[in-house]
């Protein structure tokens, strides 16, 4: 399941050219192209995109686990950790739950390059609210 990230073509991650892969519960995985948009002046992928990458990811996968329609779940609280650069090809992000409580959620997301390196990895915790 190749998709952009369609239904918002006016939103962020629309703009940086992020595809969703997997989509599920469990596991979510998304690319995006290392390019005139996501670097950064110094010719090297931007860490700001790799974290949008990641809250992206995080943000989808816990409103796939809510557990009610009138429920939202929204960014919290995100850190990375950048460890290495990228300066062209493609990224790939892998986000996995570590918890899905009640009223929070925390999911894990790894930033590899195209040899399957590791980037970026980032924790994200969600709040779960009342829309």
């Amino acid at each position: 399941m190749q998709v952009l990230v369609e239904g918002y073509p006016h939103s962020l991650p629309h703009h940086l050219g992020i595809r969703l892969l997997v989509l599920g519960r469990e596991r979510l995985v998304a690319e995006m192209p290392v390019d005139n948009r996501t670097k950064q002046p110094f010719g090297i992928l931007h860490g700001g995109a790799s974290v949008v990458l990641a809250e992206t990811l995080a943000s989808i996968g816990g409103w796939l686990n809510l557990e009610r329609d009138d429920e939202a779940a929204v960014g919290l609280e995100i850190n990375a950790n950048h460890l290495r650069a990228v300066d062209s090809g493609m990224v790939r992000g892998t986000a996995v739950p570590l918890h899905r409580g009640r009223r929070t959620q925390v999911w894990e997301i790894r930033v590899e390059n195209d040899a399957g390196k590791l980037v970026c990895v980032s924790r994200c915790t969600l709040a779960v609210t009342k829309r």
